[in-house]
């Protein structure tokens, strides 16, 4: 048997592991949902419209509680830790790459960079910028910039905080085809330099295949469709 697959080692270090998640609002949503996340590899989930993909990245990355089942992350189960600690998982350990981009109207897009890194105690990487093709716009304002600038700015602004996991809500959904390819293989460079991981929401599947594993929910289920 191969050593690798998709130049993920077989026994890389689990990261997240969510076991029998269920959840529901007036109706149910999805159910008894198992997925699990290694270092170094990309996870991408697909379904259509209103099936639920959010709603799960969200409960995987902490901002939302399930109706039933759990998240562990590194050994701790996210919803029986204390706030605080819940909060430092999410600042420290999560990067989570929203529809919105969350950007400080206002600032610059310089400023809002090196906010950023004073919270994290990181520096700006020019490198990164170069990589994302944002550097000419650094002295514009937020308001200034298109919106692909500010989803490239955003992107950066939380792979420079080194996260260990980077969950992606439909990171390339303002982008022309040349710029979605560029942000996404800026993020499968950082979770392999890094030891981290990716998982994505998209509804690209073509996007999506360029992971190492996809799933599909539908009919309240997640089905692995891709190993």
């Amino acid at each position: 048997m191969s050593e690798e697959r998709n130049n993920r080692p077989l026994l890389a270090p689990l990261l997240l592991e969510a076991k029998n998640l269920s959840h529901s609002f007036d109706y149910e949503l999805f159910k008894n949902i198992n997925i699990n996340l290694h270092k170094k590899e990309s996870v991408a989930i697909i379904g259509t419209s209103g099936s639920g993909k959010s709603t799960l990245l969200n409960i995987l990355s902490s901002l939302l509680k399930p109706t039933t089942g759990d998240v562990v992350f590194q050994s701790k189960d996210l919803y029986s830790l204390k706030q605080n600690e819940l909060l430092r998982i999410r600042r420290d350990d999560f990067g989570i790459i929203f529809q919105a981009h969350y950007l400080f109207r206002g600032f610059s897009a310089i400023e809002n960079l090196n906010i950023a890194t004073l919270l994290s105690h990181e520096e700006v990487d020019y490198n990164l910028l170069k990589e994302l093709n944002i550097t000419h716009v650094l002295n514009q304002g937020v308001g200034e910039l298109s919106g692909g600038q500010q989803q490239r700015l955003s992107i950066a602004r939380i792979l420079m905080k080194k996260p260990k996991i980077i969950f992606a809500d439909e990171p390339t959904g303002n982008l022309d085809k040349e710029t979605a390819s560029i942000v996404m293989s800026t993020l499968f460079k950082y979770i392999k330099e890094n030891d981290a991981a990716l998982i994505l929401v998209t509804h690209e599947e073509d996007l999506a295949f360029r992971c190492d594993r996809v799933f599909k929910l539908e009919e309240l289920n997640l089905k692995e469709i891709k190993k």
